[in-house]
């Protein structure tokens, strides 16, 4: 059985101002031709499939018209996709009934029994080959909120409340138990998350936390040996965790220009039996390539950018429609704020067919000035600046109370905000 592994598409996502449908458009057409060459039997999305919990138009009709030309293509192929922190749960579910005559399954969220128990079955979607019989199941795990997992308990069960981590480990235990009953002996275990696995890469700037406040970061240790394969979303960065079997497939664009030099690709995993037999990389095409030159000195910047391509040099360079112009970056290290800074860019820019979509400044003499004592709000995060803000004002640290409902505040706020160009 064959499997592609993707995850973390942010359709809708826009990039310093930028729309990115271009890039979307040419990934999702890209995908189709990879599916019908490779023939899987089975697509896994990883969650993070929307930017915002609310998308557009125009990025929902980019995902439920790839859904009806994949199933046009291969029309026995299982589509399984799980919301991540960016999507809605219900939004994603809404359109299932439609959707599952198209052989695709849409998981947002997690639902408790009466008596307190996991509603496990739904989150089990059987893997079938092309003779339709089934060959794996697929633990399908959607983003997990604080308010599904806590607060819950069985009939009988003594009150009490193990917190977040605890609410985690008690979904992947009751399903993963339900998967075991489920499957048949020859039957593969496959589990599709979206969180944060303990030890994994993050990108420089590009993942914020998945949950405001506490620990975020749960073990792999969730998956035992007999899952084959664990595919993962939330982390742009491509990259197994610990073992082969247990990986990120990362986004197919890059989400900040941190990112310029990731392998963005989707994974194409081959299982045999209960085992997983190979896991191959497939990479993805770049519609839009993301250029960076810097941090340096400003003369230096200057004489890099005009070493760029220029649009009128003989013999021409190919020309590019506007919307496949590279995105550029500039940092620029300064002794002093320069009011002209922009100009002097734009003109060593002149005839260069780029779009320049951001320009940094850092002033390195300041810095070294304060000894390295300087503190930036990134490096604060929003807990630790209220409790600093709150202790000027006061005098006394917020109590646990306090900082609960600043917590809940900020992930009602970080559940709704479309992503800053980088954050997962």
């Amino acid at each position: 059985m064959k499997l592609i592994h993707t995850a973390d598409w942010h359709l809708g996502q826009t990039f310093h101002g930028q729309e990115r449908h271009v890039e979307h458009r040419a990934f999702l057409d890209w995908l189709l031709q990879t599916l019908e060459a490779r023939q899987p039997d089975a697509l896994l999305i990883a969650g993070d499939v929307f930017d915002v919990v609310n998308p557009s138009l125009r990025a929902q009709e980019e995902l439920y018209g790839f859904i009806v030309e994949a199933h046009r293509r291969l029309p026995r192929l299982d589509i399984v996709m799980i919301a991540g922190n960016h999507d809605s749960g219900s939004r994603i579910e809404l359109p299932g009934p439609l959707m599952r005559r198209l052989n695709t399954h849409a998981l947002g969220r997690v639902n408790w029994c009466d008596d307190g128990s996991l509603d496990a079955e739904r989150l089990l979607v059987p893997l079938t080959d092309t003779r339709g019989d089934v060959r794996a199941w697929c633990l399908a795990l959607p983003f997990l909120r604080p308010s599904e997992v806590t607060g819950i308990r069985r009939d009988n069960e003594p009150a009490h409340d193990g917190g977040y981590i605890a609410g985690i480990q008690r979904v992947h235990r009751e399903l993963i138990d339900a998967a075991r009953r489920q499957r048949q002996p020859g039957q593969a275990l496959v589990a599709m998350s979206h969180a944060h696995l303990r030890g994994a890469q993050v990108s420089e700037h590009s993942e914020r936390p998945i949950v405001i406040g506490g620990e975020e970061s749960i073990s792999a240790a969730l998956f035992p040996d007999d899952i084959a394969y664990v595919a993962l979303g939330h982390l742009h960065r491509p990259q197994q965790v610990g073992e082969a079997r247990i990986r990120y497939s990362g986004s197919p664009l890059p989400m900040d220009f941190s990112e310029v030099h990731y392998p963005h690709q989707v994974v194409e995993i081959t299982l045999e039996g209960e085992t997983l037999v190979s896991s191959e990389p497939i990479p993805v095409p770049r519609t839009v390539e993301l250029m960076r030159i810097g941090p340096a000195p400003l003369a230096q910047v200057l004489a890099e950018l005009e070493t760029l391509p220029r649009g009128n040099e003989e013999p021409p360079e190919p020309l590019l429609p506007r919307e496949r112009w590279p995105w550029l970056e500039v940092r620029v290290e300064l002794e002093a704020p320069r009011p002209d800074l922009r100009y002097l860019i734009e003109t060593a820019l002149a005839d260069c067919p780029v779009s320049l979509l951001r320009i940094h400044t850092r002033f390195p003499d300041a810095a070294d000035r304060r000894d390295g004592a300087r503190v930036t709000l990134e490096s604060l995060g929003p807990r630790a600046l209220f409790e600093r803000a709150w202790q000027e004002a006061y005098g006394s640290d917020p109590d646990d109370d306090i900082l609960r409902d600043f917590d809940a505040l900020c992930q009602e706020v970080l559940d709704h905000q479309p992503t800053r160009e980088g954050s997962a």
